[in-house]
């Protein structure tokens, strides 16, 4: 994360500034660009929409670290909803899921059980479910958790982080279980003693970790980057790679670089992000690219009496 990223969340955390968004319609039609809906059934319509235009999908019902085991349950009920629903309507789609989002940061047995069902349920889907890399305090646990459910029904993918230090020893216990690995830079703020800190370190990272992906068998890669030299470095790799991979990108960003990939024939995966708690997601889209901050501003002014 960015120091102007870091700088957009905070501002945006005033109260003032979060009603600016979420209470307007500029700030509505920002968050529209980013965000399939609150709903689920907003989700699905969207999707659609994505798989006739050639896109693949990763549903993820946004929300962040929960502290009750109410609230897990809750949001499991939900997640398996969500794979009801892509096995109903026939989506060519599989789920994200944050393990703190399940209880992780309360009880790991709670979170484990979860990913166990969501596991089978996605097999009766037909399809898989990601699981999501979050800070530091969780990799080890997630790591762990996704290993053992992958070991024992699979049907599951995981992210990792290319600036954390540790990610070598993990690919290494990784790639054998099968499955997806989706290989993106990191996005929250680590210290020097568990991660890269200069880009340049990080986007050398994220080249050796593809050249490893790309060239194992056992696993599907999901290279999940918009920097146009990550993308060219994959592409590069492309003819040597005999099995599947894919990209994964936002929904809502670098729209053209999605369409150029599809167009030349290469499986593009967009994660669509859904539910109630979209300002937190919107905020960091906003931090990362100065452009949608103009573009909220450009509306807010343009509506104004």
């Amino acid at each position: 994360m960015t120091i102007f990223t870091r700088a957009v969340v905070g501002a945006t955390a005033a109260r003032p500034v979060k009603s600016l968004i979420t209470e307007t319609k500029p700030g509505l039609a920002l968050a529209k660009k980013f965000v399939a809906g609150d709903t689920l059934d907003e989700a699905v319509e969207v999707g659609r929409d994505l798989n006739k235009r050639g896109f693949l999908l990763s549903l993820d019902l946004l929300g962040e670290e929960v502290h009750d085991k109410v609230s897990a349950e809750a949001a499991l009920h939900e997640y398996m909803d969500c794979l009801e629903r892509i096995d109903a309507a026939g989506l060519d789609a599989n789920i994200s899921v944050k393990l703190t989002q399940l209880g992780l940061s309360i009880d790991e047995g709670l979170a484990r059980h979860a990913v166990e069902q969501l596991a089978n349920r996605a097999a009766a889907a037909g399809t898989t479910v990601t699981v999501d890399m979050e800070d530091s305090r969780f990799t080890g646990q997630t790591v762990d958790i996704y290993a053992d459910v992958q070991a024992s029904i699979g049907h599951l993918g995981i992210a990792i982080q290319a600036y954390m230090k540790r990610t070598p020893d993990d690919l290494e216990r990784l790639i054998p279980l099968g499955g997806h690995i989706r290989l993106c830079k990191g996005a929250y703020v680590e210290s020097s003693e568990v991660a890269l800190g200069v880009k340049a370190a990080v986007d050398g990272a994220y080249q050796e970790y593809l050249k490893v992906l790309m060239a194992a068998e056992g696993t599907k890669p999901a290279v999940a980057t918009h920097d146009p030299r990550l993308i060219e470095a994959a592409r590069s790799l492309s003819p040597q790679r005999i099995s599947y991979f894919e990209f994964q990108m936002l929904y809502g960003v670098r729209s053209d670089l999605q369409e150029s990939l599809v167009s030349e024939g290469f499986p593009v995966r967009i994660y669509l992000p859904f539910g109630s708690q979209w300002y937190p997601y919107l905020t960091r889209r906003m931090g990362e690219r100065p452009a949608n901050m103009w573009f909220f501003a450009r509306a807010l002014f343009s509506s104004s009496p």
